[in-house]
């Protein structure tokens, strides 16, 4: 069985607002009928999503189907609303030390994993016999991603990541 991990599509940024706050970038709907219609995805499939707007709205947008909604499938939580202008290596500082909070008002890496990660194994258990997509964030898919695989956080991976984009697992 493949796990489908989806990064929402592209949100519509607010300085000042929390990012766990954000809605999608209307103007980027488009990319993500792209990814649905691009044949990645599964036709027939049990779907969860982040209870993040950006991902609620990516789902809703890729399937017509029912979606569950999973509180531990948020992203790392990020209360400063500071706005960073090297976001990308701040980033790579919470995938080198994940113990600790890579940036004032952030949860560290490390947490980030220890509550998706159960999250992810539960759905996949209760859904054996078909395939999964949840709809989320590149952080908490990237530790999944390490966790399923045994392989380090890859933070190179991450930056590749597109919004929206998939990265298709094997489920253990």
């Amino acid at each position: 069985m493949t796990l489908y991990l989806v990064r929402h599509g592209r949100p519509l940024i607010e300085h000042g607002v929390p990012a766990h706050e954000w809605e999608l970038d209307p103007a980027r709907f488009d990319d993500i009928l792209a990814l649905r219609e691009s044949g990645r995805l599964p036709r027939v499939a049990a779907w969860f999503s982040s209870p993040e707007p950006k991902a609620v709205g990516t789902a809703q947008l890729l399937t017509e189907g029912s979606v569950g909604v999973v509180d531990a499938l948020r992203e790392l939580e990020r209360d400063s609303t500071d706005w960073l202008d090297d976001f990308d290596t701040v980033v790579r500082h919470g995938y080198d030390v994940p113990d600790a909070p890579a940036y004032d008002g952030w949860e560290s890496v490390a947490t980030c994993r220890e509550r998706v990660v159960p999250a992810v194994r539960r759905i996949l258990e209760l859904h054996r016999d078909v395939e999964v997509v949840l709809v989320g964030h590149g952080t908490a898919w990237t530790v999944t991603v390490s966790a399923l695989t045994g392989a380090p956080a890859d933070f190179e991976a991450w930056q590749r990541l597109a919004m929206p984009d998939v990265i298709a697992v094997d489920a253990p």
